[in-house]
């Protein structure tokens, strides 16, 4: 019996299916599997150069933002005018760091006195404004909310609201403030001064230095940090070459000092190395050379990081960092390098084919005209968990 009604309950259920789907046209059905199955919109992967980036030499790009297609040969695509930029004797101040917030749609440049949020929709300049004892490289927080921003080699950094501008809270270190780090969890922020030998960390909560790091060989110059924020690494004055530091238990850990190659005169920033960077993945670190025009490759998989090949450049490098995605290295020079071929793929130039080189340069995914993502311009492994052994 109940065999019996099993097969009427089927046979009444395809009968009743063959009556539904008859409603539906073949049209009409193809449209359904089509918005089923239609790929997501493919992000427009750019990069953004701020200049002037090297001092305030305008023959690196002009007095604006630089804006180069990654997936098209890193081809010139349009030039952003930046109005304002403290202007002094018709020729803008050196652009000192440049951020993304993905919170507020806005690029942040900072320039020697002051902070410009530009909307990236309209790419209009919202507000500018100028800051107590000036600025130097920013940094904002993961959220977009907060900016970092040191004073100009001074004694303080000021903590700002990344919508308005306004000063939240100053963070006084008496270290020569300079360059910034938000890390990656939101959690702490790394100030490195370049008159101290010690990295001082702010907890984002308070806004207050809870920890140092160090001593270092020498001043602070250029620095980056692992995915995990375990391990800091760090350029010095007078070492052509880095230095690690445990972000855990604040301690000095190695030096490492670049072989086969001589510290020798360098046209800016008077640091043999100045420039220093991780691979998304960590596996290699890469450190500029200014003297010998270099970028030297070491394998991070090992500690301390072990020497392995070096990739000449067109000129001085002062800054690297990376794609997202870890397939390119972009050092200051505006040269493009392929990082696992060490081959230089591309070169930066502007719409009429001139060299454009800066030292703050920050990528920013766009999806229908909104931007979606943006990496960082130190260079910041991006591997969040330690390794276990």
């Amino acid at each position: 019996m109940k065999t019996n009604k099993h097969i009427l309950y089927s046979l009444l259920g395809g009968l009743f299916l063959m009556a539904t789907t008859a409603w539906v046209s073949a049209p009409d059905l193809d449209l359904a599997v089509a918005a089923v199955t239609k790929p997501a919109p493919k992000a427009q992967r750019y990069l953004y150069v701020a200049t002037p980036g090297i001092r305030n030499y305008l023959g690196y790009g002009g007095h604006g933002i630089q804006v180069f297609d990654i997936d098209n040969n890193h081809r010139f695509v349009k030039f952003i005018k930046t109005p304002g930029g403290m202007m002094k004797k018709g020729i803008p101040s050196n652009v000192k760091g440049v951020d993304v917030s993905l919170a507020t749609n806005c690029i942040y440049i900072s320039t020697l006195e002051a902070i410009q949020c530009i909307d990236l929709v309209t790419e209009k300049t919202l507000w500018e404004k100028q800051y107590e004892g000036g600025v130097d490289r920013i940094s904002i927080s993961p959220d977009g909310k907060i900016i970092y921003a040191p004073s100009l080699e001074k004694e303080f950094w000021t903590v700002i609201d990344a919508k308005s501008g306004d000063v939240i809270k100053k963070i006084v270190t008496n270290s020569g403030a300079h360059n910034t780090i938000y890390g990656p969890d939101g959690n702490y922020v790394y100030l490195a001064g370049l008159k101290s030998t010690m990295l001082n960390v702010a907890d984002t909560k308070t806004h207050t230095v809870t920890k140092q790091v160090g001593p270092f060989g020498a001043d602070i110059r250029p620095f980056t940090i692992n995915g995990a924020q375990t391990l800091v690494y760090v350029n010095v004055n007078g070492l052509l070459g880095f230095e690690v530091g445990d972000l855990v238990t604040g301690k000095f850990l190695h030096r490492v000092v670049v072989e086969g190659w001589n510290i020798g005169e360098v046209k800016r920033h008077g640091c043999p190395s100045h420039g220093i960077g991780l691979t998304p993945d960590e596996k290699e670190l890469w450190l500029c050379d200014g003297a010998n025009y270099r970028l030297h490759i070491f394998d991070n998989t090992v500690m301390p990081p072990v020497q392995k090949t070096s990739i000449l450049l067109k000129d001085m490098p002062g800054w690297i960092t990376f794609s997202l995605d870890g397939k390119y290295a972009y050092p200051a020079t505006g040269d493009v390098i392929d990082v696992k071929t060490r081959k230089i793929v591309a070169s930066l130039e502007d719409q009429d084919h001139n060299d454009v080189q800066s030292e703050k340069m920050v990528e920013i995914h766009f999806i229908g005209g909104k931007p979606v993502a943006a990496g960082d311009q130190f260079g910041l492994g991006q591997v969040r968990k330690v390794a276990k052994n």
